[in-house]
């Protein structure tokens, strides 16, 4: 009889995908040969998505680990959705016969399940088949805090954040402005709101939720949330999860890297904001001239708006982007890179003293791993509370303040040039300036990241126990039939 396997069902978005299968990795590698994974992959909604998912797979089933990766049948795409987060939990919700199907099919016995946030649908199917389902969480434990906290939010938050007075205790955190809500939340409908409660609503059910963070970093959070005043399942705090590319690194390094082999030690300022980030014409402008007048390095990297119907950016066209005159002025102390840029490789490189960044937690992890301090830009999803906390709690980023304006009738958010001007010059300042606080802090962070995950760190124990806790699970389980 084949041995016990833990399933793991990770959504499509790079953000998650790779975060979810390499906390997978880990729980086989801490098992020791006790448990092996199996991957459903369902089939991500645009063919952008697909390609990449499909790449990650070929890639990890070459790897040599013992994971199996099987396909989940297709199905409609729903229609008449609102928002992002709703069009995924209802295509989610589609697989839920096939998942079921997937899984009581499976030789091996299964000792978990583990998916995603947003798949918490798919807990019905763990459910009737009797099995121990896990959530990952692949974000903050602030914003799973936050979502724990929904119901009771309601009133305040439907409002809109312009409408809400004081401020929102999230717990562990110090008060949270409004304006530092996640987007995602109220930004487009209320629907969108209910998906969200929704989902923490069912992690409830869940025998645990993994989150990608550690006690080091979010240590008042996690003891908020198991402090036992709101309903939450046992939380497993297995971060930083970070996934890196082990496939051999081409002859030739990546151009970015090339030139910053040529610039002096932590003294580039890298600007960019994520798989599906970009800035609209108007504040591209205002940051060249906030970077043209701080007078530091950068390496930017500049991408264009989304094309085709699809939400990713496009290769941008400088020319066109940017104000006349600015890459000349620029010109040997700045690189803007039009393109996808290797963002771990770049933030590892010791020429780089910087890091203005949306703020996904993915770059904010891989950011604080090679101890990097950074200037906050968020723009959608969570992004918004994951900078207050990097700023007010951890102390590792400077804020980069928005000034509202009117744009005719419609009010419009900018980050203008000075305040680019002066929050690069803040966190680029030397040990003894402006930001030797946050400067400080990210290498006291970086340092207690890795230690967590080492053998006898805080994470690498959660891991274990939750290793232990799956064995013996599946030890007095039988898989129905």
């Amino acid at each position: 009889m084949a041995g016990p396997t833990i399933v793991l069902l990770p959504a499509w978005g790079s953000g998650h995908f790779m975060s979810a299968l390499e906390a997978g990795k880990r729980l086989l590698v801490a098992g020791g040969g006790a448990v092996s994974l199996t991957v459903l992959v369902m089939q991500a909604p645009t063919e952008i998505e697909a390609s990449v998912v499909e790449a990650h797979v070929r890639r990890e089933a070459a790897s040599g680990l013992d994971v199996t990766f099987r396909r989940l049948p297709a199905v409609e795409h729903p229609t008449g959705c609102e928002a992002t987060e709703e069009f995924m939990s209802r295509y989610v919700e589609r697989h839920a016969h096939h998942v079921k199907a997937a899984i009581a099919g499976l030789a091996s016995p299964v000792a978990a399940v583990v998916v995603d946030l947003f798949f918490t649908p798919l807990l019905d199917a763990a459910h009737e088949l009797s099995l121990p389902a896990y959530v990952y969480f692949a974000s903050t434990a602030a914003f799973l805090a936050l979502m724990l906290r929904l119901p009771e939010l309601r009133d305040d938050l439907t409002v809109g954040f312009d409408g809400m007075e004081g401020t929102v205790d999230v717990p562990g955190l110090p008060p949270v402005p409004p304006s530092y809500m996640p987007v995602c939340l109220v930004s487009k409908t209320v629907k969108n709101y209910d998906w969200f409660e929704y989902h923490g609503r069912r992690f409830t059910e869940a025998k645990g939720i993994i989150v990608n963070s550690s006690v080091e970093l979010e240590g008042a959070v996690l003891a908020a949330i198991a402090d036992g005043r709101r309903p939450a399942p046992a939380i497993h705090a297995i971060g930083p999860v970070i996934w890196f590319d082990a496939t051999p690194p081409p002859e030739q390094p990546h151009e970015c890297v090339r030139w910053l082999d040529a610039q002096p030690a932590a003294s580039v300022v890298f600007l960019c904001f994520g798989s599906i980030g970009f800035l609209d014409a108007a504040q591209v402008r205002e940051l060249a001239a906030g970077l043209e007048r701080s007078g530091h390095r950068f390496l930017w990297v500049l991408r264009g708006a989304p094309a085709g119907g699809v939400r990713y950016p496009t290769d941008a066209d400088p020319g066109e982007l940017l104000p006349e005159g600015f890459l000349e002025a620029t010109a040997g102390r700045g690189m803007v890179w039009p393109r996808w840029a290797p963002q771990k490789d770049i933030l590892g490189h010791a020429a780089v003293g910087g890091f203005v960044t949306h703020c996904g937690w993915n770059s904010v992890l891989e950011s604080l791993w090679f101890g990097v301090p950074m200037a906050t830009w968020p723009l959608y999803g969570e992004q918004h509370l994951n900078a207050f906390e990097a700023v007010a709690s951890m102390g590792v980023a400077v804020e980069l303040r928005r000034t509202t304006a009117k744009d005719g009738d419609a009010a419009r958010s900018l980050v203008e040039a000075a305040e680019v001007e002066r929050a690069v010059r803040r966190l680029m300042a030397p040990q003894g300036g402006g930001s030797s606080e946050a400067r400080e802090k990210a290498a006291e962070v970086s340092a207690a990241c890795r230690k967590a995950v080492e053998e006898g760190g805080s994470s690498h124990a959660a891991l274990q126990r939750l290793v232990r806790e799956i064995v013996r699970l599946v030890a007095g389980h039988t898989r129905p039939e």
